[in-house]
């Protein structure tokens, strides 16, 4: 009993190091709000762990698991995400896990229910666990437990809630296990969204819960620089891996006749966006610029995704008079037949990680323009070598250099390169070599 309360608290051998630390119960940082008042742990009886004065929800009870402390398994590595199925983080996920199979490990999908990312349960080498709670954070008795049977030689989580949730769940569960954590924002802007105590919460929790990984992953150098200037992290203990976006399945899936009817016939120009529908990806700002465009020449624009601002993107085309040549289609599993035969495509993000769907643009050789969001676009344009950078949300600027573009399109070779940093092979080496792991094949 003694002995687990020490690690909660982050007193004892165990805790040392990667433990939680004794300035208090540092299983406060389980999220911006704390969703229970304490946790209990059968190995200390009735005793409770105070978590704060966070209204009553559901006890957790870490389940009864004998704790084997022996050594992590060689080649097993577990992924632990919670995604919507149909973000960034879904496609990364979707592409590194064949690849960290092709170069010898064994992989655990680990789920939290009625989350993403979906993945077959065919691929060889691969076990999908799905946890039976439906949020991170209850999660967590079913991770510490799988810690303990298991013992993966590495345990890879993305997105800041999953990544707490691993590192607590680690330092409980004693297993010999690296955590390998992994954000894809520029956490600076993405949080400045957040209220006053929920910013100050969560950064105070990634100061001290992210030191005791044992790395941290980040998509672009950008982001990186961010993150370590805002936190108060070690610049150099951040690895930038690079999203792995050309993928030999990219190819096949652009070979495909595109869905849209405007793209199947196309007789005049159309511009095309991906993302979901949010004040994030600014596409008010895209609709605006294209109405601009619209009025010096016939042209479309279709943008994929869904989201909160549907509706509100379908009133202000119809404002702005050009209603009848743009469409909302939602979400499609495979956009890349339509970026293949779009004449330019369009980031317009106020803030990324990275901007897969620019990488994505590029290797399938679509002239792109893109606003010179924190933290990605500047870097996989390389400074606008390879499509123009504009301000965020500049949308006169923006018309300005879609009609540029759209006049003189860059070769597609040329386009190709920018793509090449972000291949699957050198992705799944990157991943490997941050998580202290070799490609044994």
């Amino acid at each position: 009993m003694e002995e687990t309360k020490k690690l909660i608290q982050g007193r004892g051998p165990r805790a040392e190091g990667r433990g939680l630390r004794s300035k208090g119960v540092y299983l406060l940082f389980l999220g911006p709000v704390v969703p229970w008042p304490y946790i209990e742990d059968p190995t200390l009886g009735s005793e409770r762990l105070p978590l704060g004065r966070c209204g009553k929800m559901p006890r957790i009870n870490l389940p009864r698991v004998q704790c084997r402390m022996g050594p992590a398994s060689g080649n097993r590595i577990a992924f632990f995400f919670a995604t919507s199925g149909h973000s960034g983080v879904d496609r990364v996920v979707k592409n590194l896990v064949p690849g960290i199979v092709a170069a010898g490990y064994s992989v655990d999908l680990l789920k939290i229910r009625n989350h993403g990312p979906e993945l077959t349960t065919d691929t060889q080498g691969m076990r999908v666990i799905e946890f039976t709670t439906s949020h991170v954070y209850t999660a967590l008795p079913a991770l510490v437990g799988y810690l303990r049977r298991e013992h993966p030689r590495v345990l890879l989580s993305d997105k800041d809630r999953v990544n707490r949730t691993a590192i607590i769940a680690r330092a409980l569960s004693g297993a010999d296990t690296r955590v390998a954590v992994r954000l894809g924002t520029t956490v600076s802007v993405n949080l400045a969204q957040r209220g006053r105590f929920e910013r100050w919460l969560q950064r105070k929790s990634m100061r001290h819960l992210y030191p005791r990984a044992d790395a941290l992953l980040m998509p672009s150098a950008g982001a990186a620089d961010d993150f370590a200037r805002y936190i108060g992290f070690p610049r150099d203990a951040i690895r930038i891996t690079p999203s792995p976006v050309v993928t030999p399945s990219l190819q096949a899936l652009a070979d495909e006749p595109p869905q849209h009817p405007w793209l199947r016939q196309k007789n005049i120009p159309v511009i095309l966006g991906v993302g979901e529908l949010s004040g994030r990806k600014d596409f008010t700002t895209l609709l605006h610029a294209f109405a601009i465009l619209h009025s010096r020449r016939p042209c479309r624009l279709i943008i994929y995704g869904r989201g909160k601002q549907k509706a509100a993107l379908l009133q202000l085309a119809g404002k702005l008079g050009v209603a009848d040549d743009f469409d909302l289609p939602g979400f499609t599993s495979n956009p890349y037949s339509e970026m293949r035969t779009a004449d330019l495509f369009l980031l317009t993000s106020r803030w990324e990680g990275l901007g897969i769907v620019l990488v994505e643009a590029l290797a399938l050789g679509t002239p792109v323009v893109a606003t010179d969001c924190p933290s990605g676009p500047r870097e996989v344009l390389d400074h606008g070598r390879y499509g123009p950078l504009v301000p965020v949300g500049d949308y006169q600027r923006l018309a300005l250099e879609m009609e540029k573009t759209l006049d003189r399109p860059p070769p597609s070779a040329l386009l190709r390169q920018g793509a090449a940093p972000y291949t699957l092979e050198r992705s799944v080496t990157a991943y490997l070599a941050a998580m202290g792991l070799e490609n044994t094949r």
